[in-house]
């Protein structure tokens, strides 16, 4: 080997938040607490405090390698352990409070967390929860004060200690999937995973984030590291406005206006309400300029109402086990000239991976499918920023990765000539029809785009004749459509007779997962036998 003149620098977290302090040392960043006061703080003092939580969490006990939980939403404390944890050479453990309390008891145990930071709110949940934790030794309230057994954030901070130096692919962060399809499951990120995620991701064709940006997170800081996104503004120096727990569209409004804001984040559903209140009220955000859609594929219409309003709306795709934006949508530049039709049917789709990813649509062999935007397979991934395996546990480890190496994501796609990706489905969500493939997210997007249909959810459900056919779960919008018209809707769309719905079920709220998606998994149980006097 030809040895290079480079020095041997380590890639490290803290250098993010090291710079916005020496640079942008007075920009702000915002927080709505859970008592709905605005806190105001700046990079300079998010250093200063992080350094000091680090002093408390030494005198912990807490060393390399230990494990740190949260239990939070959206804040500056939040904030501060995102840094501090890491920036110790500790591993901080975002959990899910969102999840069942079996379910965080499991997490919290297979990761061996010894101190636990929560919101004040979370007090009820963390005392069911406190006889089932067995490492846990510290419990501590992210709040100016505490009840008798815990200890207080504020009291917790202690003399500021400097950075740890840890290895580059040293362990700084922890999630653990929902465990849809059995027990939650371990990843576990390295220093140089996020840091040239978020390098990458902020790129111009990505989330194109800028010092000039005034950034508001809807997605949670307990769900995938938010995406990266504080690490991301932090790292350009963005101002952030953290939203903390209310998400409601009139709660976002009056920060979006009140801050600024110019870019978000977050989930379909909290999209589709606020354009729902946008159009009502008429109301006009005066300075959001992008909006990213992730956790699942945004259907045509929304991207379509907020272009309409002057937003850019750009979708991201990602798992818990690829850190986690692999995918994000943009227009190649010489797709420019597309008629506005044109774009938004572009903009549907789930996008081009980003810089370092490499992605395949394959089949069972693990031989790319043609890209001719019909042929469907498995989407697989290498990089830099992809599990290799999961957290003490062996078993899942083993299917996660195919036999040449190419991590296994479960979700089927259909990519085309420009290499544009297209998410059809989760493997198990796929409809199997009489030996044909239907796509019920094809049909859900579909579905939304009809004036009174406010959200939509297509399951499988067993079938007599036809093995699987499906079924629709509609939430009206107003005065309830009838099937007949929905039918010709999707007709209309290019859908054949074959793939409509069987049915449809009309029901005031869809249930959903800690991450907001469609649980689907509920609804196929709730509407199992539904066929089962078939044709």
């Amino acid at each position: 080997m030809f040895p290079s003149t480079m020095m041997a620098e380590e890639l490290n977290l803290w250098d993010f938040l090291e710079r916005a302090s020496e640079l942008f040392p007075r920009k702000e960043v915002v927080s709505r607490l859970h008592t709905g006061e605005v806190h105001r703080t700046t990079y300079a003092e998010v250093h200063r405090r992080a350094r000091r939580l680090m002093g408390g969490l030494r005198a912990l006990g807490v060393g390399v390698g230990d494990r740190v939980a949260t239990l939070g939403f959206n804040h500056f404390r939040h904030l501060e352990a995102y840094f501090a944890v890491p920036g110790m050479g500790a591993v901080l453990h975002t959990a899910n409070p969102r999840l069942s309390p079996k379910e965080i008891a499991y997490i919290l145990n297979h990761a061996e967390d010894r101190v636990l930071l929560f919101d004040p709110q979370l007090l009820p949940l963390v005392e069911a929860l406190r006889p089932e934790l067995r490492t846990v030794a510290h419990y501590v309230v992210m709040d100016q004060t505490a009840p008798e057994g815990y200890l207080a954030y504020e009291a917790l901070l202690g003399e500021e200690l400097d950075p740890v130096r840890v290895p580059e692919r040293a362990a700084c962060g922890m999630a653990y999937t929902t465990g849809t399809t059995g027990l939650p499951k371990g990843v576990v990120y390295s220093h140089r995973a996020l840091v040239l995620h978020s390098l990458a991701a902020n790129l111009t064709d990505g989330t194109a984030l800028s010092e000039a940006d005034v950034v508001l997170p809807v997605v949670p800081m307990f769900h995938v590291n938010a995406w990266c996104l504080p690490y991301a503004a932090t790292l350009v120096g963005a101002k952030q406005v953290l939203p903390g727990p209310k998400l409601d569209p009139a709660s976002l409004v009056e920060l979006f206006d009140a801050e600024g804001v110019t870019f978000t984040a977050g989930v379909p559903t909290v999209w589709l309400a606020l354009a729902d209140h946008l159009e009502a009220t008429g109301h006009r955000l005066r300075t959001l300029k992008r909006l990213v859609v992730g956790g699942s594929a945004a259907p045509r219409s929304l991207i379509a109402r907020f272009e309409a309003m002057g937003v850019e709306v750009r979708q991201g795709y990602g798992l818990t086990e690829t850190s986690p934006v692999v995918v994000q949508n943009f227009l190649k530049s010489h797709l420019q000239g597309l008629s506005e039709e044109e774009k938004i049917s572009l903009k549907a789709k789930t996008g081009l991976p980003i810089p370092l990813i490499r992605l395949r649509v394959a089949d069972e062999e693990g031989r790319p499918v043609p890209k001719d935007g019909r042929t469907m397979g498995e989407v697989q991934l290498k990089g830099p920023w992809i599990t290799a395996g999961y957290y003490q546990n062996a078993e899942a480890s083993r299917t996660a990765l195919t036999g040449d190496g190419w991590f296994r994501t479960g979700d089927i796609a259909v990519w085309d000539e420009e290499g544009y990706l297209e998410i059809k489905d989760r493997l198990k969500d796929l409809i199997k029809s009489g030996g044909e493939w239907i796509s019920s997210v094809d049909l859900e997007n579909a579905l939304m785009g009809h004036p009174q249909v406010k959200e939509a959810a297509v399951v499988a459900i067993p079938h007599p004749r036809w093995q699987e056919r499906p079924l629709a779960v509609v939430v009206p919008r107003g005065e309830r459509p009838s099937e007949e018209e929905l039918q010709a809707h999707l007709l209309q769309a290019g859908f054949a007779r074959w793939q409509l719905p069987d049915a449809y079920v009309f029901v005031e709220e869809i249930p959903r997962t800690s991450a907001g998606k469609f649980l689907k998994r509920a609804l196929r149980e709730q509407y199992k036998d539904f066929f089962q006097g078939g044709v």
